[in-house]
């Protein structure tokens, strides 16, 4: 029965669907109300330093950057926070930036070009990193070797050498590291994962993640045009990368070059197997093998439109992950054990989940589905089910980052979890590109053609 699925502090149910506007907005709520939220549940009072005044810098503030802008400001009070200092290597992002955060907090910025010039400023407490995939890894390690805590994007790299550069000085430090795999904060996520946990799903030999999107994702952006050579530094930008003629294209729409970005496992992925990784409690995959290409969007782009990429781990299941974007057929995840199947719907960030009790088979009966007991994940005290999708201003990453600026405790997304993530999306896009099924060696930390030793 689906009763035996119930694990302390989550409510399953039949509900009807809440307001998507009413669910978003009393979580905010919630937020800014100053709520503790979990691990760092200790009061501001007691903590040293509480009433200091977080001081922030940002670097690299596009499409992404401006929404961490908006989240942090919305925190300003109940976390007591502000933005002192932002850095854009483009002009027009960086005189935009500082405006608007001028509008949050009733004065300007410092606005800088380059973030060696933000990152010695001495009065910045923490550092969002929000900048192309490929300079994610090499700013986070210059952010921490100049003192600074750090919120950076995910993927938390896409090189695997720099991904490893950036975690070990991460742990030779005592800062604070927040990456951007932002439904590890959420509420719904959150009582979905102690489900996984508790072992009311028997054993697991497979997920299924499946988020599809009907459009040529990432091609198009208006400042393509806009955007002069004199207004940047593109050299700056390229960062690790070789030396080539300035191109606007690659610079706005950077996710469709495979040398700065492998597209949808940088993206898309990175956000599905940090939640498989964290349901599992299993978190680097012995092996990938990935398929796809542009079947879509015959547009110019290098990385594929429709990708699909098979992974196994230690514990015994695999791992499929499929996204395409010529379709935007119904997307899902499901975890399948031998007792229950642990369904999200919806597509990345859906907060809606749902546990379907394994009982009988389609051989023996073809009406199994309407006698297998199902329950809807809910929070205590909710009515309605929460939405299929919500967007990616949710607060609460940001709130548990500023509560482990001061308390110094880890937060849910530390620099492990950003590493996981980033190895297995690395495998994945390697394995696409090399066409051949990868391996990784959990002694060495390297990726392989062949089958590492195992003890």
């Amino acid at each position: 029965m689906a009763h035996r699925f119930i694990v302390p502090e989550v409510i399953m149910s039949e509900s009807s669907p809440m307001n998507r506007r009413a669910f978003l907005s009393k979580s905010a709520a919630v937020i800014a109300g100053g709520a503790v939220l979990p691990r760092t549940a200790l009061s501001y009072g007691n903590i040293v330093g509480a009433n200091d005044r977080i001081s922030l810098g940002h670097i690299g503030i596009g499409n992404r950057g401006g929404d961490l802008d908006l989240i942090a400001s919305k925190l300003k009070s109940s976390h007591h926070v502000e933005m002192t200092a932002v850095c854009d290597l483009w002009k027009v992002n960086r005189e935009k930036a500082a405006a608007t955060n001028q509008g949050y907090y009733g004065r300007s910025p410092r606005a800088v070009q380059h973030p060696e010039e933000l990152l010695m400023m001495k009065d910045i407490d923490g550092v969002l990193i929000s900048t192309p995939e490929h300079s994610h890894s090499p700013l986070l390690k210059m952010a921490v070797e100049a003192g600074k805590d750090a919120y950076v994007e995910k993927p938390m790299g896409n090189v695997l050498n720099e991904a490893k550069a950036a975690r070990d000085t991460v742990l030779q430090s005592k800062n604070i590291v927040q990456v951007g795999t932002q439904h590890r904060s959420e509420p719904y996520p959150q009582a979905a994962q102690k489900i996984a946990r508790s072992g009311a799903l028997g054993d697991v030999s497979k997920v299924e993640v499946v988020w599809n999107y009907h459009g040529p994702r990432w091609r198009g952006r208006p400042e393509v045009k806009e955007i002069r050579e004199q207004d940047t530094d593109w050299q700056k930008w390229l960062m690790t990368k070789p030396a080539r003629p300035f191109d606007p294209q690659m610079y706005f729409e950077f996710r469709l070059y495979k040398e700065f970005s492998s597209g949808i496992p940088d993206q898309w992925m990175s956000h599905g197997i940090d939640l498989v990784h964290w349901f599992m409690d299993d978190h680097f995959p012995m092996s990938a093998v990935s398929n796809g290409g542009v079947f879509a969007w015959h547009d110019g782009r290098e990385n594929a439109d429709t990708f699909q990429t098979l992974l196994e781990y230690p514990k015994g299941f695999m791992v499929s992950y499929s996204t395409s974007f010529g379709n935007d057929a119904p997307s899902f995840t499901r975890y399948m054990g031998k007792n229950a199947t642990l369904m999200n719907l919806g597509g990345e960030g859906s907060p809606r989940y749902q546990v379907v009790e394994e009982k009988g088979t389609h051989e023996d009966d073809a009406d199994i589905d309407e006698k297998r007991g199902s329950k809807f994940v809910m929070l205590p005290g909710e009515t309605g089910l929460p939405p299929l999708g919500i967007d990616d201003l949710s607060l609460e990453h940001m709130a548990n980052w500023f509560e482990c600026m001061r308390s110094r405790q880890q937060p849910h997304a530390s620099v492990h979890e950003g590493f996981a993530h980033s190895v297995a999306c690395i495998m994945s896009a390697q394995s696409y590109w090399s066409g051949k099924k990868v391996y990784w060696d959990p002694k060495s930390e390297t990726i392989s053609e062949s089958t590492p030793a195992r003890a």
